[in-house]
């Protein structure tokens, strides 16, 4: 039951030095792809000629 709670601990401890180490390359917003946002405004219709 020791050995369960040390590995915990040095799992942990490494763990946070990893994040520590790298905290301004980690992004935490999730799936972000940097795709830009299609456009929302829509083409002028096109009339047909007569």
């Amino acid at each position: 039951m020791w050995k369960i709670i040390v590995g915990f601990i040095v799992f942990a401890a490494i763990s946070l030095a990893v994040l520590y180490k790298n905290a301004d390359k980690i992004d935490m917003q999730g799936e972000s792809h940097n795709v830009a946002p299609e456009a929302t405004t829509t083409p002028p219709a096109v009339t047909p000629p007569k």
